[in-house]
């Protein structure tokens, strides 16, 4: 007998394949103990060369699904289909072999029909019903009688033989549904993941279009400030106190018009920037001094843990705004005082600013976590993954 193929709904097709490489191995396995068990323990006379030629066949078959596997090219549904059908006729060989549609195992022909119906388009299972009902049919006048002996004891053999077939059969439909069931939960799960993910981007993307009409109308009065600024310094050159803060008042209004021409820039086109790679430390010492432009009062400690060489990773600018958001979020809660530690291996309050932060970091495949810190205040954990080589 075969045992058919495990597959799933929503299942990829190159892991059905997979699944059929493994669940052959065990057909074969107990086709082999089947046939040793009839042949040498029941005394059933078999064609054993021809029915072990048919099993020689399978193994093959699966020795080119494992070689067939390894290959980069995508697993089509037409080959998984074929596979399938290839079972379905050693089923055949082996049935005409041993007493045809007589055969209490005949009707594991149901099983490859159910799985085609649960797990391939509809144009598959209807072929796959139509195959087994032909071969079924077939095996009811083609066929190799058995040479069983007579009276009860043929009775009680087919007796037997319906008896382990309906095992087989209820032990491996349960298992199907039950993995097709957990099959559809995960399938839920993970839609329900995308459906979360959409509603996260929509609000990042309603965002970025409120951010860049925002800009579009604050560019004037912050020309205007700095015009304002720039004549009190003009008409009070003697007053070096208010000389320095309106300075620091332009600073501000130059930083402020930088970072609203690129939320224009990124407005307009909807995207960011692409990011490349750069050393860790050049990537971040730039960010600071940025940083420290815009919250001068802020005294930042840097600690530098990694070994040498220091790594790269990809940065943009939608990276850049994260790490400022959190930042910020780290001066506004800790009156000023923030430390920053830098690490690298191998491996690689929840306000607005925060959640835009978590999310542009996850984009760029690392993560944020928010801790709490021995001796009072909060520690966030930022990861992202290094770049495979060390920028010049």
């Amino acid at each position: 007998m075969i045992i058919p193929v495990q597959t799933l709904t929503t299942v990829p097709v190159e892991g059905m394949l997979r699944n059929l490489f493994v669940l052959r191995l065990y057909a074969i396995g107990g086709q082999l103990l089947a046939l040793g068990a009839a042949y040498y323990g029941l005394n059933i006379a078999l064609p054993l060369p021809a029915m072990l030629g048919i099993v020689a066949m399978l193994a093959i078959l699966n020795l080119a699904t494992w070689l067939r596997l390894a290959q980069p090219w995508p697993v089509t549904t037409l080959e998984f289909f074929t596979q399938l059908l290839a079972d379905m006729a050693a089923l055949t060989m082996l049935l005409y072999y041993s007493g045809g549609a007589s055969n209490p195992f005949v009707s594991l022909y149901l099983l490859p029909i159910i799985i085609a119906a649960t797990t391939l388009p509809a144009a598959y299972a209807w072929a796959t019903t139509i195959l087994s009902i032909i071969a079924y049919s077939l095996l009811t006048q083609l066929f190799v009688p058995l040479s069983l002996p007579p009276g009860e004891v043929e009775f009680s053999l087919h007796l037997a033989g319906m008896w382990l077939n309906f095992i087989v059969s209820a032990v491996m439909i349960a298992y199907f549904i039950g993995k097709m069931a957990s099959s559809i939960r995960q399938r839920d799960q993970a839609l329900a993941r995308i459906r979360e993910t959409r509603l996260r981007d929509e609000q990042i993307v309603a965002l970025g279009s409120l951010a860049a009409g925002a800009a579009h109308e604050l560019s004037t009065p912050l020309a205007t400030m700095n015009i304002v600024a720039s004549e009190l310094q003009h008409d009070y050159p003697n007053d070096p106190e208010l000389s320095q803060s309106l300075q620091i008042l332009r600073n501000q209004v130059t930083v402020c018009k930088t970072i609203l021409t690129r939320l224009t820039t990124v407005g307009e086109s909807g995207r960011a920037e692409s990011g490349s790679a750069v050393n860790i430390d050049v990537w971040l010492n730039q960010l600071l001094e940025q940083w420290q432009l815009m919250r001068p009062q802020v005294q930042v400690t840097t600690r530098w843990l990694g070994t040498l060489p220091i790594p790269g990773l990809i940065a943009e600018d939608t990276l850049n705004q994260a790490l400022l958001n959190l930042c910020n979020n780290a001066a506004d809660a800790a009156g000023n005082q923030v430390e920053i530690e830098v690490d690298w291996d191998e491996q690689g309050g929840y306000g607005i600013g925060l959640f835009l932060a978590n999310t542009s970091i996850e984009r760029h495949g690392g993560s944020v976590a928010l801790l709490s810190r021995e001796g009072g205040g909060a520690h966030v954990a930022v990861r992202l993954p290094l770049h495979n080589r060390h920028p010049s």
